[in-house]
């Protein structure tokens, strides 16, 4: 097993940090999307303003929907770092980003329900549409988000991991392992956010180069609303992924694929150890906390339980409970 720098506190304890591995990284590529996307809604409300031209102003107030959840997510990011180390969070702020997550999702549901009322306004009562501009924009547009998506995109590293622990005489033991990685559940709902607000306006980019082209060569001024309903469409479902996924870790909900629960009741129960009570839950990108009882017919230090889960990378924070079996 690759370790890691100990975490420790200088009063002998131990860190309950549970950030991210990327954390830093992260929220380093959050803010230089931030001013990517603000400068484009500048320049855009400027040049709309100047030229006279509704489309561009209308794009760019609408960017500045997706950049106030981006300086959400990089407020999360802040706040979570400057506060890791903070002894009033009992697990750490690593749940922070799924609380920015979560408001974020809020955020493009918002969106979606704002181009599907916008869009059915104008399928009713079509506006002239200034072709070339909106073009011209839409591609530009296009350009910044895929740039913004390459810079969000969660690419996971290799894990390195190390644990520490100490025991009491009430037969209790607390496991600390940290995981700086574990590919898919490790996954940053707060950079996933910021990154589903990037495909979203690339998503409407793309559907209006297709309408406006066809517009302006067959004079299909309805095809651009109809787009943008599609789009609210695919943008809500995303929404309501995500709202369902950065919901469930803030409330502490294990899917039902998870795994991690079926692999420490295989490492630890056998003939004479059993399982009474088990609580998994998620402390952060990549880490989860569990509390392990075990009933046993010849108990053992909690020591040896910590070893037989020591290869899941995933648990950062174990609390093992061991008590003698009863005769019946």
């Amino acid at each position: 097993m690759n370790t890691a720098r100990n975490h420790t506190v200088p009063d002998g304890g131990h860190s309950h940090v549970f950030l991210g591995a990327d954390h830093e990284r992260n929220e380093r590529r959050t803010r230089f999307v931030i001013a990517l996307t603000v400068s484009m809604m500048v320049g855009e409300i400027i040049a709309g303003t100047v030229y006279g031209s509704m489309a561009l102003v209308a794009d760019g107030w609408h960017m500045a929907t997706h950049a106030t959840a981006m300086v959400i997510a990089a407020l999360a990011y802040f706040y979570a770092r400057r506060n890791a180390h903070n002894s009033r969070f009992t697990f750490g702020t690593g749940k922070m980003g799924d609380l920015a997550g979560f408001a974020s999702a809020i955020v493009l549901a918002l969106i979606a329900l704002l181009i599907a009322w916008e869009s059915l306004v104008r399928l009713r009562n079509p506006v002239p549409i200034y072709f070339p501009e909106a073009i011209a924009v839409a591609v530009l547009g296009l350009a910044v988000n895929i740039a913004s998506a390459w810079l969000l995109k969660d690419d996971h590293g290799h894990s390195h991991s190390h644990t520490h622990g100490h025991s009491n005489d009430h037969g209790d033991d607390h496991q600390h392992h940290h995981a700086a990685d574990d590919h898919a559940k490790g996954r940053d709902n707060n950079l996933r956010a910021a990154y589903i607000h990037v495909l979203a306006d690339a998503l409407t980019s793309v559907l209006a180069i297709i309408a406006l082209t066809a517009g302006s060569i067959y004079g299909w001024i309805w095809l651009d609303p109809v787009m943008g309903i599609v789009g609210a469409f695919v943008i809500a479902n995303w929404s309501v992924s995500l709202i369902r996924e950065a919901g469930g870790v803030l409330l502490d909900y294990i899917p039902a694929d998870e795994e991690l629960s079926g692999e420490i009741r295989a490492a630890v129960e056998n003939e004479k150890d059993r399982i009474t009570d088990l609580h998994v839950w998620q402390l952060g990108p990549g880490h989860h906390g569990a509390i392990v009882a075990i009933v046993s017919d010849q108990p053992m230090p909690p020591s040896h339980y910590r070893e037989k889960l020591n290869h899941l990378d995933e648990l950062s924070h174990v609390t093992i409970e061991v008590e003698l079996k009863k005769a019946a």
